[in-house]
């Protein structure tokens, strides 16, 4: 699978609201996987002084990661390609 980013403007999002967001993507990955559209969130990066949110999920398309957003109502502003280079 790929890793894709998802990129999100979110300004003045509290960190209540966050974890909530966070929570639905993780469980609508599972679903997801559970119906066969394979997809994993991994984790999220916020800066909070600019609303911004970077979070990165695991993936056959972009599209899986935006089906995966839009039920989970989560907004982004674009979904790319994106490599993980976290150390093993």
């Amino acid at each position: 699978m790929t890793v894709f980013m998802a990129e999100r403007n979110l300004p003045g999002i509290g960190m209540d609201e966050l974890a909530a967001a966070q929570r639905r993507a993780i469980d609508v990955a599972r679903d997801m996987s559970a119906n066969g559209t394979a997809v994993r969130y991994i984790r999220s990066t916020f800066v909070p002084s600019e609303g911004r949110c970077e979070c990165l999920f695991e993936a056959d398309s972009a599209e899986a990661v935006r089906q995966l957003n839009n039920q989970a109502h989560i907004p982004y502003t674009r979904v790319i390609e994106a490599m993980d280079l976290t150390p093993p």
